[in-house]
C-alpha cells in the first residue's frame, strides 16, 4: 500500500497552533499558519485558562480563522490553567458544571467552524481525591462531552500524556480502557488520540499500538524524540508508524503537535517529494 504521508506538502498535515507559531498572538496564528502553507489547524483550548470567554473573544477566534482561510480541524476543551501545570479537568471535582458549560461553548465553536474532533485532557491525581471518585467523574464529564459534540457529528478524544507524573493515562491501554468505559455507558462517539511521540516516551511499543488499535484511532499527532521537535530532529520512526496505521485501517488525519521555532518549524517539509519522516 502507498504511503498516504509520505508528501512534504503542509497541506496533508494538520499544524498544531498551540505548540507551534506561539511567536504570534492566538488571533494571528491561523493567518501565520496559511502563509506556511497549512490549510488545516487545531489549537488546545485558546482562551487562556478561561472556561467561559466573552462572546467578543470568541467571535475574534472564529473571525480569525476565516479572515485566513483555514478549517479548524481539533480543539481541545478547557483543561484548567495549562501555563500552571493542570493538564485536563475531566476526572478533578468540583467543576461539573463548569465543565458541562465548557463542552456546550466547544460543540457551538464546532458548529460555526466545522470542527468536528475535541480533545479532553484527564486531568491529574488530586492527592485530596480518591482515584476511584476521579475515574467515575471523568467518565460522567466524557458523556457529558460527547452528547455536547454529538449533534454535530462530533467526537471526543481521549490521549495518553508524558512529561506530567500526576496524569494517569500513560499508555494506549489507558486512554483505550477509558473510552471502552464511556462506550459501555452509552457514549459511542469518543475514541483514542494517539500521539505518537508521548506513548513513544511512555514506553509504549507503538507499532503494536497500531497493530491492535488503528481503526480505534480517533485521531493522530506527531513529535519526534527526544525533544519532542520536528520530524526528523529524533530518532522515532515517524513515517513508518503513519504508513502502518494507514495500512491497518486508520482513516483520519495527522497533525504536528512539535514544538520549534517558527524559523525552522517547516524545514524538513521542503525536503524533496518521498522523503521520509525518520
Amino acid at each position: 500500500m502507498a504511503s498516504r504521508m509520505n508528501v512534504t506538502s503542509p497541506e496533508s498535515y494538520i499544524v498544531n497552533c498551540s505548540t507551534l507559531l506561539t511567536e504570534h498572538a492566538v488571533v494571528d496564528r491561523a493567518a501565520a499558519a496559511a502563509r506556511a502553507g497549512f490549510t488545516r489547524v487545531e489549537f488546545w483550548w485558546p482562551f487562556d485558562g478561561e472556561p467561559h470567554p466573552s462572546d467578543a473573544d470568541v467571535d475574534a477566534f472564529v473571525d480569525s480563522l476565516s479572515a485566513a482561510g483555514v478549517s479548524l480541524a481539533g480543539l481541545n476543551f478547557w483543561a484548567g490553567n495549562m501555563a500552571g501545570g493542570d493538564r485536563g479537568m475531566v476526572s478533578v471535582a468540583g467543576h461539573r458544571a463548569e465543565f458541562a458549560d465548557n463542552a456546550a461553548l466547544a460543540a457551538e465553536i464546532g458548529r460555526r467552524t466545522g470542527c468536528t474532533a475535541f480533545n479532553a485532557l484527564y486531568g491529574l491525581r488530586q492527592g485530596d481525591q480518591e482515584p476511584q471518585a476521579q475515574d467515575e467523574l471523568a467518565v460522567e464529564n466524557l458523556i457529558t462531552a460527547a452528547q455536547a459534540v454529538a449533534p454535530i457529528g462530533g467526537t471526543v478524544l481521549v490521549e495518553p500524556v508524558s512529561g506530567a507524573e500526576a496524569y494517569p493515562l500513560k499508555t494506549a491501554a489507558d486512554a483505550l480502557a477509558v473510552v471502552e468505559k464511556v462506550h459501555r455507558a452509552g457514549a459511542t462517539n469518543v475514541a483514542l488520540l494517539a500521539d505518537f511521540f508521548h506513548m513513544a516516551v511512555n514506553g509504549d511499543d507503538v507499532a503494536a499500538v497500531i497493530e491492535q488499535h488503528a481503526p480505534q484511532f480517533g485521531h493522530v499527532q506527531i513529535a519526534d524524540s527526544p525533544g519532542r521537535g520536528a520530524p526528523g530532529t529524533g530518532d522515532l520512526p515517524l513515517q513508518e508508524w503513519i504508513d502502518l496505521a494507514y495500512a491497518r485501517g486508520y482513516t483520519g488525519s495527522v497533525a504536528l503537535e512539535y514544538k520549534q521555532e517558527q524559523d525552522t518549524a517547516f524545514d524538513w517539509l521542503r525536503q524533496p517529494a518521498g522523503s521520509s519522516l525518520g
